[in-house]
């Protein structure tokens, strides 16, 4: 392969002719050969953005020429477009801070921008990684505004994922309203209830999940970047601080703003948490939801069976026919995972130091990666599973009509003490609760008929 030689202040290094990136990326790649996981597409996007806004923002400053910040804001546009992100090879476990990576993302801007005023990759001349691609900026600054940007633009399309598994269950909430079934509380007999009424509750806490992420990614919409180094915002212009945030909006769409404290900013990333955290809340309600609809459709024929979940795929490399709940157990490891990453997120949020908190590469990894596989999750969990649930209605009429729980109900009449030794008998006994009250002449026909009717059992 051939090679082109680039120097720093530590040396030469060798580095292959047809790179983008140059002599600090190759340090990088030698220091930290981990895990073979590369920066997330969208924090590419998000530092291409980020370049490409501040070299406008420095022309508007009077402080880049026009033909220079031309170049690095169309080298910086590709690269928020994808068009290099084989290019981005530095290990998500890196230098604290994400430095290795900004130095990526700046050495193969400098040389796209060089290659496009005629120069070739490797000379930085007239564009400099860190004199002109990185001006007025810092690692500091610029990862955690990254993260921000990324997570915003994930929240979009998470959102609608969250949004289309709400409406799939109130279809269901719909469809199943006027299918009553036994209610269950510590896994055993409790007092009736409509299955749309279950799948109807499914809904609302998939919306209020939907709105705690939504109120939580609202914090990412204040960025640091302008602070440069500590947030005191050394060699970076007052005018270039307002400009960049015009210019972000201008690109991104998103509703900026400055940092309150940029000091503070720099400091805590406590936002990042709030973010995580509200998505372990959406993945632990979907695990619960998730265990539920197991239960339900568990069977066919030794299991509760009140429900069918879709066939999507053979169950057993053994058993010939079985079909096992596959997407609600893929979706179930999902969230596992963003629970594992958020524990791993609130562990960095806590390990910043005085100006700096430099866990940050660690924190991006696993709150992207977590918006990302709830999204592609929640998406053919909603089309290939929620949305093709069907109801054994004998079933789960069978159930509710068996129920202790329908005692309950007449418990008022009978009172608590005749109505528990009317369960125990019917447990001995094998009778139903109806059958049992009919024949000791406790209740009418009438009665019982009135009381135990579905509309009577499942609303207020």
């Amino acid at each position: 392969m051939a090679q082109r030689i680039e120097r720093d202040f530590l040396g030469e290094v060798r580095v292959p002719e047809s790179a983008l990136y140059g002599v600090q990326t190759i340090r990088a790649t030698e220091n930290f050969p981990i895990s073979g996981l590369r920066a997330h597409p969208a924090l590419i996007w998000a530092t291409g953005i980020i370049k490409q806004a501040a070299a406008q923002a420095h022309l508007g400053a009077g402080e880049l020429t026009e033909e220079l910040a031309d170049a690095i804001s169309a080298a910086a546009a590709e690269v928020a477009a994808g068009k290099h992100n084989d290019q981005f090879v530095v290990d998500v476990y890196q230098a604290g801070a994400g430095t290795s990576f900004n130095m990526n993302v700046n050495e193969v801007i400098a040389n796209r921008a060089n290659e496009l005023l005629g120069k070739p990759r490797g000379a930085y001349e007239p564009v400099h990684p860190n004199d002109h691609v990185n001006m007025a900026q810092s690692t500091n600054d610029v990862f955690p505004t990254a993260m921000r940007l990324a997570a915003l633009r994930l929240w979009k399309d998470l959102d609608a994922a969250i949004a289309a598994t709400k409406e799939a269950f109130k279809e269901k909430a719909r469809e199943f309203d006027g299918i009553i079934k036994s209610g269950r509380t510590h896994l055993q007999d409790a007092v009736p209830i409509r299955l749309g009424q279950e799948f109807g509750a499914y809904a609302t806490t998939i919306e209020k999940c939907r709105s705690r992420i939504g109120a939580a990614c609202e914090a990412l919409q204040e960025l640091g970047l302008g602070g440069s180094a500590i947030g005191t915002g050394l060699n970076a212009s007052p005018v270039y601080r307002k400009n960049v945030l015009e210019e972000l909006h201008r690109l991104t769409g998103f509703d900026l703003r400055g940092a309150e404290n940029y000091i503070e900013l720099m400091q805590n990333t406590d936002g990042f948490v709030e973010v995580s955290s509200a998505l372990r809340t959406l993945a632990l309600n979907l695990l619960r939801i998730c265990g539920d609809l197991r239960l339900m459709g568990s069977g066919p024929t030794s299991g509760l069976g009140e429900i069918q979940l879709p066939a999507v795929q053979p169950g057993s490399s053994i058993m010939p026919g079985k079909v096992n709940p596959v997407m609600a157990e893929m979706m179930a490891m999902v969230c596992f995972q963003v629970i594992g990453n958020d524990t791993a997120i609130a562990a960095a949020c806590q390990a910043g130091q005085l100006e700096l908190n430099v866990m940050m590469p660690v924190m991006a990894h696993n709150l992207l990666g977590s918006m990302t596989i709830l999204t592609n999750s929640l998406r053919v969990m909603s089309e290939r599973c929620i949305r093709g649930i069907t109801a054994n209605e004998e079933r789960c009429r069978q159930y509710a009509e068996r129920s202790l729980g329908l005692v309950t109900a007449l418990s008022p009449q009978l009172g608590y003490h005749q109505a528990a030794l009317i369960a125990k008998e019917a447990v001995s006994t094998g009778k139903s609760i109806r059958q049992l009250v009919e024949e000791k002449g406790l209740l009418s026909s009438e009665e019982l008929e009135r009381l135990l009717s579905p509309e009577s059992l499942t609303e207020s």
